[in-house]
């Protein structure tokens, strides 16, 4: 039981973000399928609205349960959450271009290229989170 504690300890925010991860890709599918292909709206208006559900939702779980985000004043709170939806503005272009090339471009399935772009996605969003926007200050 030991070796689970000390792994636990050592890789705990990579685990919780992947799980929370997991759990933010399943909201932006969903909403996403729903929306572009039940409703037939445009994939890319479809793409921003998951990510602003999607995004909510990640600075939330990130926040609170990956992270542990302690802010201790309104202007650190504000700098976090700027930083935050900054970031995952950036993701987002990538996001959007990454579904214009995989649909627009090259004709691929709808889902099947939302999912691609999600695994790329996550990895920069685990990345500009570790190193920029919850980094622990010393």
């Amino acid at each position: 039981m030991t070796t689970i504690k000390v792994l636990w300890q050592k890789h705990k925010t990579t685990i919780a973000y992947l799980f929370f991860g997991g759990v933010t890709t399943i909201i932006n599918l969903v909403t996403f399928d729903i929306m572009a292909t039940y409703w037939q709206w445009n994939y890319q208006i479809a793409t921003v609205i998951a990510w602003v559900i999607t995004v909510l939702a990640a600075y939330l779980t990130n926040k609170v349960w990956v992270f542990g985000s302690h802010y201790t004043t309104i202007v650190a709170f504000i700098k976090e959450l700027t930083s935050f939806f900054f970031f995952r503005g950036v993701t987002l272009i990538m996001e959007l271009g990454i579904m214009y090339i995989g649909v627009s471009l090259l004709h691929g399935n709808l889902l099947l290229i939302k999912v691609i772009d999600n695994v790329i996605v996550i990895a920069a969003n685990y990345l500009f989170s570790k190193w920029y926007i919850f980094k622990k200050v010393d």
